[in-house]
């Protein structure tokens, strides 16, 4: 059962902040543009310069090597990256079943990524983050370029993918009402603190 502690977690202006999330668990976390609810992902994932203590497991952020952390504790940015011409390239493998569960075509692996929408790149950068078998996700903003019906399927997607791995999230969004759909427990960002 994975565990992600956070602890005394301080970065720019925001922190400390304390945190807990068991296994199967989501956190929302909402607030203003700015507030630094990217920037919290950031230090989770060890890409941002932070104070305090990151654990999952019991095991110190600090004690693995930063390529290796972020292998377990796995971030979906904003907007995703892509560095070769073709979707398939990216990939181990795409399996269709899963592209089928979030609405993608089956032949999306022969695409080049500027073919690619930036709902089609979101959900294609969720199974690609997922190859690694992660055990936190940190998703920033991922449904913000889907319509209704795909943002039911990414949600379901993920819910499935926690409850299966025994994994934890935490899931930002300006959608209120997303992160009460997906999330057991929510927060806000207001002045540096964690709310």
């Amino acid at each position: 059962m994975k565990v992600l502690s956070i602890s005394q977690l301080s970065y720019l202006h925001c922190g400390p902040i304390n945190l807990q999330i068991n296994a199967k668990q989501c956190v929302g976390v909402s607030g203003a543009s700015g507030t630094g609810k990217s920037r919290l992902l950031r230090a989770i994932a060890d890409l941002d310069d932070h104070l305090g203590e990151v654990c999952l497991d019991e095991v110190k952020q600090k004690e693995v090597r930063a390529h290796e952390w972020r292998r377990k504790v796995a971030l979906l940015s904003a907007e995703t990256h892509w560095w070769f011409d073709s979707v398939g390239e990216h990939f181990k493998q795409l399996s269709s079943e899963k592209l089928k569960r979030l609405g993608l075509p089956d032949d999306i692996s022969s695409w080049a990524v500027s073919r690619l929408s930036s709902g089609e790149k979101q959900r294609l950068g969720l199974l690609r983050l997922l190859e690694n078998h992660p055990d936190v996700l940190l998703l920033d903003e991922p449904t913000a370029n889907l319509d209704k019906n795909n943002v039911n399927l990414f949600e379901a997607f993920v819910n499935d993918y926690l409850s299966n791995n025994s994994a934890c999230a935490i899931w930002i969004s300006h959608d209120v009402d997303q992160l009460k759909r997906v999330s057991t427990k929510q927060y806000q960002i207001e002045n540096g603190a964690l709310v």
